[in-house]
């Protein structure tokens, strides 16, 4: 009979060992997981050269806190070590980025020239036609 209990007790504790492996994870693994991310975001922005308010505006659904944590840490190692921050060099403008004061709008001629796109109805009634 005692064979047995150890030998249920035994198998128990290695099934219940292995509840990390079915995926489940808990609040606090979850909490470490959020604020590794901002860190690492943070960091990202201050090696970029970012500003922290910019930072935050790109990154809004990271924790604040944790960006803050980040970019301070990195801001820290990068000048205790003399480290130049690295220019970001984007192929195309972020969707964040839409006014500068550097490029100049189209002027009202411009727009008024621009071909308009077809009322979606329209579009449905040339497209039942051609079929």
């Amino acid at each position: 009979m005692l064979r047995r209990l150890c030998l249920l007790a035994t198998l128990a504790s290695g099934l219940l060992a292995g509840c990390d492996m079915l995926g489940i994870d808990s609040p606090e693994r979850i909490a470490a997981i959020k604020e590794a991310d901002g860190k690492a975001v943070g960091g990202a922005c201050r090696h970029a050269g970012r500003a922290i308010e910019d930072c935050y505006a790109l990154n809004r659904k990271v924790e604040k806190a944790a960006i803050f944590a980040g970019w301070r840490e990195m801001n820290d190692y990068m000048r205790e070590n003399k480290i130049e921050p690295v220019t970001p060099q984007l192929t195309s403008a972020p969707a964040a980025v839409v006014a500068r004061s550097d490029v100049a709008a189209p002027s009202h001629d411009e727009v008024q020239r621009a071909p308009k796109a077809p009322p979606p109805k329209a579009a449905k009634e040339a497209k039942a036609r051609d079929s």
